[in-house]
């Protein structure tokens, strides 16, 4: 099994909306993969070995939501041949800020519970 990319750590590292179902069938994979683990350690080790991947992949889905391209993008069959200056293709974001997007996201989700 190979590892997950760190693009936590890595400020070149770019996703695209044409990423996303790749990178959510490998969100889906690792989630296989911990389910079949020996035991609850070592599913908590590749949950967390996945978790910097799957934050990027959060933001990713809630930047092209709010760009307006998330329907499309889930539409997207990659078996066909795409036009690559489509908005899916060449707009980019930096997956570390995709994951701290995330987690503002999540810290503000957070913080209105509490007040309501």
């Amino acid at each position: 099994m190979v590892a997950p990319l760190d693009c936590e750590n890595c400020d070149k590292f770019v996703m695209s909306g044409a990423d996303l179902l790749y990178w959510r069938r490998k969100r889906e994979h690792w989630g296989s993969v911990a389910e079949r683990a020996p035991d609850d350690r070592t599913a908590d080790y590749l949950h967390e070995l996945f978790a910097p991947n799957a934050k990027a992949i959060d933001g990713l889905e809630r930047a092209l939501a709010g760009l307006g391209l998330l329907e499309d993008t889930l539409a997207l069959d990659l078996r066909r041949p795409q036009n690559c200056f489509e908005r899916l293709w060449n707009i980019g974001f930096k997956a570390t800020d995709l994951a701290a997007a995330a987690d503002d996201t999540a810290e503000h989700d957070d913080e209105e519970r509490r007040s309501a």
